[in-house]
C-alpha cells in the first residue's frame, strides 16, 4: 500500500487528512529557549496566544531533522510499505534535504519515494489529495510522481500580507523595503511560484489588496479550469470574503479554505491571506 506523507508548511485540512489517508510530519517552533512541535504541543490559539504576548522572543521554525523524519517513518509504517513524502519547496526549506537523508538511511528497509512540490501551503496539500486519488484509481507511485512533475510549475500561491513585521523579522524582506512600505501603510502581495516567493506588488489597502489578488490569479490561470484553494493566518472574515469573490471570477472545479499553517503565519504574519490556483485538467 502506498503512504503518503507531507510536513506542517502544508496547509491540509484536518478531514483530508482523515479522508485521504496522510500523515504529517510536524515542524518545531521556537520561541526563545522554548521549542514546540506543531500541533502536537502547540496548536493555532496557542501559537496567535503566544504571539500576541509582545514580552515573548519572535518566533522561529526549523526544519525536522532526518533522525526526526527516520523516527516518524518508523512509528507509523511497516517496512514493506511505499511512502510518497511530499514537501514544501526546497528552495525556502531543508525539510526535503531532511526527507532525502532519511530515504537514504532506511534503504534497503523502506521504500521511501520523496518529492519536492517546489510549492507549500495548500498547493502541497492538494497534491497530496490528488496523489491519493490517482493511487485509488490505480496509477503507480511512478505515474503520479511523473503527473506532480508536470503540473507543479502550474501551481500558484497568491497572499496578501496584512503587514510587513513579520517578514521582515524572518528576513523575508528587507529591513529598509519593509520599513518604508509600513510608513506608506502599503500591502504587499506575493508570489509563491517555481518553488520562490516574490514580492509582485503593493497596494494601499486591504480590499484593493484582495481584489489585486484574483486579478493576478486571473493574469495566471484565465479561465481554466482550476482547484481553488483560500488561506488565512487569523483573519476568517478576508478568507470568506476572498473566496466568494474568487468563485466569481475563476473557472473553480473544487474549493476549500482552510488556516495558514503556524510555519508561514510566522513568516508572512497573521491576517495574511491568499489564494491557492491549482489546475484541474
Amino acid at each position: 500500500m502506498m503512504r503518503i506523507v507531507t510536513d506542517g508548511a502544508a496547509d491540509i485540512p484536518v478531514e483530508w487528512q482523515k479522508e485521504f489517508d496522510v500523515q504529517v510530519i510536524p515542524i518545531n517552533i521556537h520561541f526563545g529557549e522554548k521549542t514546540y512541535i506543531q500541533n502536537v504541543d502547540l496548536d493555532f490559539d496557542g501559537f496567535y496566544k503566544l504571539v500576541s504576548d509582545k514580552t515573548n522572543a519572535f518566533p522561529k521554525t526549523s526544519q525536522p531533522s532526518p533522525h526526526q523524519f527516520v523516527e516518524f517513518y518508523k512509528k507509523n509504517y511497516q517496512p514493506d510499505d511505499t511512502i510518497l513524502s511530499i514537501h514544501i519547496t526546497s528552495k525556502l526549506s531543508g525539510t526535503y534535504a531532511s526527507a532525502v537523508a532519511a530515504a537514504e538511511e532506511l534503504k534497503g528497509v523502506y521504500n521511501v519515494v520523496t518529492f519536492d512540490s517546489l510549492g507549500g501551503s495548500m498547493g502541497t496539500g492538494i497534491m497530496c489529495r490528488t496523489a491519493r486519488q490517482m493511487e485509488r484509481a490505480g496509477k503507480s507511485v511512478d505515474e503520479i510522481v511523473t503527473h506532480l512533475e508536470s503540473i507543479r510549475s502550474k501551481i500558484f500561491i497568491i497572499l496578501t500580507l496584512d503587514t510587513l513585521e513579520y517578514a521582515r523579522r524572518s528576513g523575508r524582506v528587507g529591513a529598509l523595503s519593509a520599513s518604508l512600505a509600513s510608513v506608506l501603510n502599503l500591502k504587499p502581495i506575493a508570489l509563491l511560484k517555481d518553488g520562490l516567493v516574490e514580492t509582485v506588488d503593493k497596494v494601499r489597502t486591504r480590499k484593493a489588496a484582495l481584489t489585486r489578488v484574483i486579478a493576478l490569479g486571473q493574469e495566471l490561470v484565465g479561465d481554466k479550469p482550476v482547484h481553488l484553494g483560500v488561506v488565512h493566518a487569523r483573519d476568517i472574515e478576508s478568507g470568506k470574503s476572498l473566496m466568494e469573490e474568487a468563485k466569481k471570477h475563476f473557472n473553480i472545479k473544487s474549493v476549500e479554505m482552510t488556516d495558514l499553517s503556524i510555519s508561514l503565519a510566522i513568516n508572512f504574519g497573521p491576517g495574511t491571506v491568499g489564494l491557492v490556483l491549482y489546475p484541474a485538467e
